[in-house]
């Protein structure tokens, strides 16, 4: 069974998964608005990512004799400026899940869960993942600054990233 404690911690995970997926359906719906076709399909399969996450912590909830729990979440943003205002709120959203899992794997510490703090570890390296991968975007928006033909390329880089990324498993 489940301790009570990890799992209230897993069903606020839940809901943060949640958001982080429509957030990222709202990025994307701008993105696809806006002439950003390319950044669009990433995030729209960041979109799908994130809802894995949330259905990865539900299951397992369920499935250590648990009950996971949908909650109320907010609207997300949705007018963004630009693909860096885009990708700098990415990033200071993925910091934000990154310190959530690791507040999580600490109460499964605090409590001796030690079968899911080893669930959580999968999602430990996916956020340092996640961030590395935002700060590298960043960092080529940066490069090209305002520059039509750099946002062009950055677009369509954003593209082939969204067609060669591995499927997503099912749950």
């Amino acid at each position: 069974m489940l301790n009570l404690k990890v799992q209230d911690a897993i069903n606020v995970q839940i809901k943060k998964e949640e958001f982080s997926s429509r957030l990222y359906l709202s990025m994307a719906i701008w993105c696809e608005t806006n002439g950003y076709p390319g950044a669009a399909a990433f995030l729209y399969r960041h979109t799908e990512e994130e809802r894995m996450h949330m259905m990865k912590f539900v299951r397992y909830v369920n499935n250590r004799g648990g009950k996971a729990l949908v909650s109320d979440i907010e609207k997300p943003e949705n007018d963004f400026s630009s693909l860096n205002d885009i990708f700098t709120k990415i990033l200071v959203h993925e910091e934000y899940i990154t310190e959530s899992i690791n507040n999580l794997y600490g109460i499964t510490m605090d409590e001796k869960d030690f079968s899911t703090g080893n669930f959580l570890q999968w999602f430990i390296t996916e956020q340092m993942e996640e961030e590395n991968l935002m700060r590298t975007i960043l960092d080529k928006i940066s490069l090209v600054g305002m520059d039509k033909a750099g946002m062009f390329h950055i677009d369509k880089e954003l593209e082939g990233m969204a067609t060669a990324a591995k499927p997503i498993p099912a749950v």
